[in-house]
């Protein structure tokens, strides 16, 4: 008779054959065929709602406080390549279907005095003034001293950031269409 050691049982947690409990903020969602989408829409709720806190924050410790995202984001954008901006196009390039969003956040940075307007028949068009632009270049500053200086700077880093960019540029195709399909429901 030999005697064999007995191995303890791993438990459901160890156990390779155990499923992976998704990560997600609506269980009901991870039921369905792809629990790894709602483990992404997470991921990315969660992303989204830290970058908003960082670039608000980032743009106060720039001298500029009370902004909201989309402050923040439409003046980057009007920034951009130091090129005039139209509402329209501004909408467009950040993916905001509502216009009148736009416009608030105009309206205000051209009360804070950090964007100019021209008119040119009847459009007008954006362009960020000396102050406009010196508060972006401080962003930026702040930008490279407290997030980037957290990257490693290494190719590989480097390239998996592109290929996530990539990625989420084709996700968004994929839930602009599939937002004009619920709308047709």
């Amino acid at each position: 008779m030999s005697k064999e050691k007995s191995q303890p049982k791993a438990s459901p947690a160890q156990s390779p054959a155990s499923p992976k409990i998704p990560i997600v903020s609506s269980s009901h969602l991870a039921s369905g065929r792809s629990a790894e989408l709602s483990e992404f829409e997470f991921g990315l709720i969660i992303a989204s709602n830290a970058f908003n806190r960082w670039a608000v924050r980032c743009m106060a410790a720039s001298g500029m406080k009370d902004m909201t995202i989309n402050d923040v984001l439409v003046l980057h954008h009007i920034n951009h390549r130091a090129r005039e901006k139209k509402l329209g196009d501004i909408a467009f390039i950040l993916n905001i279907e509502d216009t009148h969003v736009v416009n608030y956040s105009l309206k205000k940075l051209l009360a804070l005095d950090l964007v100019q307007t021209e008119r040119r028949g009847k459009e007008v068009l954006y362009s960020t003034n000396d102050k406009g632009r010196d508060l972006c270049d401080r962003y930026y500053e702040i930008r490279e001293q407290v997030l980037v200086s957290g990257l490693t700077g290494d190719g590989t880093e480097s390239f998996e950031l592109g290929e996530l960019a990539r990625f989420l540029r084709v996700l968004s195709g994929l839930y602009d269409q599939a937002a004009r399909s619920a709308t047709s429901l």
